[in-house]
């Protein structure tokens, strides 16, 4: 098993970030407390306490729920909307991404709240998996990273760095010869995005159920993660918090005491252990929303809950699934039937 889970849920058809942007400061959606609500779903920020990241109120959970009330489905609206009440991970596509970036941070900045960003552009990405692609090269990917930082500026934002970059440089999944320049880049976005005055930065490493935290805690520190805020891990995928937190302080042990943020999007009901395993981390049926998005956590070194993963958004095309990264509209609501919040 690569440990990929299709993490590619970035584009699929969504609304530009400028466009956004301009929408939510035109129409005034995005108060400066942050509280007013989208005209269309009604979507509000949760409290910043608890939880000070941005929701997007134009997401695509946003619009389903919109389009469901209007077809007066009640029920299926109030299923979706736990799904579009909450913080998600914005993933920065190739096309744009200084302006994907301004426009995000800026609608958030002006909600009172912090951006999550997730980049997910390393060269030779996936494996040639469902998520395959990312940068041409390394200077597409510097080039990339650059514009990314000049997007967010001084705002404050959260970036979520290169799921499974890391990891699969340990399991075998990504050739010798492209491991030096990948660990050149992770450390060069580091640095990069760290120079900014209120960014954080979380450096993947995988989750509970790939291998032993003794086998990547020197490629993350080769990777820059001492420089990073942290490092993330269940990104898309299903296991418990319990289990995400127990992976994570190991290998947070083994790397100067770092802390780490989990995403809980998806693993309300624990990882799927039927079918084939090689796919059990796509699109598996009977799965659930985890802990809702909060920085009140249960560990000291767990700095967030985060749904870094959109819930919604396929795996790839498995289990009757559209591609990478585009919504299912089914998929969300089971998502979302199958939560007990």
């Amino acid at each position: 098993m690569h440990g990929s889970r299709g993490v590619g849920a970035f584009v699929g058809g969504r609304t530009s970030a400028v466009v956004l942007g301009a929408a939510l400061l035109v129409t005034g959606c995005s108060s400066s407390d942050g509280d007013g609500p989208d005209a269309g779903a009604g979507i509000t920020q949760q409290p910043k306490e608890s939880d000070p990241f941005w929701v997007n109120p134009d997401g695509n959970a946003a619009r389903q729920v919109a389009r469901l009330a209007e077809d007066g489905k009640k029920e299926q609206a109030d299923q979706i909307r736990k799904i579009a009440q909450q913080p998600v991970g914005e993933w920065i596509s190739p096309e744009n991404p200084e302006e994907q970036a301004r426009g995000f941070t800026e609608a958030a900045d002006e909600a009172g709240r912090t951006a999550l960003l997730v980049l997910y552009n390393i060269p030779h990405r996936d494996c040639g998996q469902y998520s395959q692609g990312g940068a041409a090269d390394g200077d597409a990917y510097r080039a990339f990273v650059d514009g990314v930082a000049q997007g967010i500026g001084d705002r404050p934002a959260t970036v979520v760095l290169e799921p499974d970059a890391v990891l699969h440089l340990v399991d075998g999944c990504t050739p010798d010869e492209f491991h030096e320049e990948r660990y050149d880049l992770l450390k060069g976005a580091i640095a990069k995005l760290k120079g900014l005055k209120n960014t954080k930065v979380y450096l993947d490493a995988g989750n509970a159920g790939w291998g032993d935290p003794d086998q990547i805690h020197e490629p993350l520190k080769r990777a820059g993660v001492d420089r990073a805020d942290g490092f993330s891990v269940n990104v898309s995928n299903f296991y418990s918090t319990e289990d995400s937190i127990a992976y994570g302080k190991q290998l947070s042990a083994r790397i100067g005491g770092k802390p780490f943020v989990i995403d809980t999007s998806r693993n309300g009901n624990g990882p799927y252990t039927e079918g084939a395993a090689d796919e059990r981390w796509c699109n598996p049926p009977g799965r659930a929303l985890g802990e809702t998005p909060t920085t009140r956590t249960a560990d000291p070194l767990v700095d967030a809950y985060l749904w870094v993963k959109r819930p919604g958004e396929s795996d790839g095309e498995c289990k009757g699934g559209p591609k990478a990264g585009e919504w299912w509209p089914e998929y969300a609501l089971k998502l979302a039937e199958g939560s007990t919040s």
